[in-house]
């Protein structure tokens, strides 16, 4: 049996006066809106800008940095921080006792997570696949406007425990002085700009 419904008055329409009712003629507006400024307000607004000169804007260089310049700045500071032996810490010190077979070791595992081979990736070594499938691991927070190194060491300070194999490939790297490996593939693919020719 359905449960009785609990109202004041019978089963009837609603009353008259309880509710308004709807009118699609009218033209009065239910919703206030905000004031409109007065064409007198408008047009002291439009003179008191076409008054000013070059001079009386204040220009404040807001230091716009690009992409790749950034990467390189947080890159140099992460490569003085390495190379210091006595500031290593214990992950960089296990990474630096990673060898290349463990480095393919580790691919070969996440290569057969998959179903079928990366066919785009042919060309690529060992080093570069495992770097771009960290930038494409978003568990490890966005890769794009920041150094590998410093993305890897942001990550395991949050306890994301990212591979200590991009780690050592990337203490690898810099140690052969390729200072191109900071930058995340994907950073270079969204921050490259690409011409239309017409024909």
């Amino acid at each position: 049996m359905p449960p009785k419904r609990s109202t004041r008055h019978s089963s009837g329409p609603a009353t008259r006066g309880s509710q308004q009712t709807l009118a699609f003629s009218s033209s009065k507006v239910s919703k206030p809106s905000t004031p409109t400024a007065t064409t007198s307000q408008k047009s002291k607004l439009a003179q008191s800008i076409s008054s000013l000169t070059p001079e009386d804007i204040d220009t404040k260089d807001v230091g716009h940095v690009s992409s790749e310049a950034a990467i390189a700045q947080q890159a140099s500071a992460e490569v003085e921080r390495v190379s210091k032996k006595e500031e290593r810490t214990e992950e960089e010190e296990r990474a630096a006792k990673v060898t290349d077979a463990q480095i393919r070791k580790y691919w070969r595992e996440r290569e057969n997570e998959r179903r079928a081979p990366r066919v785009h990736q042919q060309e690529l070594g060992v080093e570069e696949k495992v770097l771009r499938l960290f930038d494409i691991s978003s568990q490890y927070g966005p890769c794009i406007g920041i150094a590998r190194m410093k993305r890897w060491v942001r990550a395991n300070k949050l306890g994301l425990n990212p591979p200590i194999e991009v780690l050592a490939v990337l203490l690898k790297e810099e140690e052969k002085g390729n200072a191109k490996i900071e930058r995340a593939h994907v950073d270079e693919l969204m921050s490259s700009k690409s011409v239309i020719e017409e024909a």
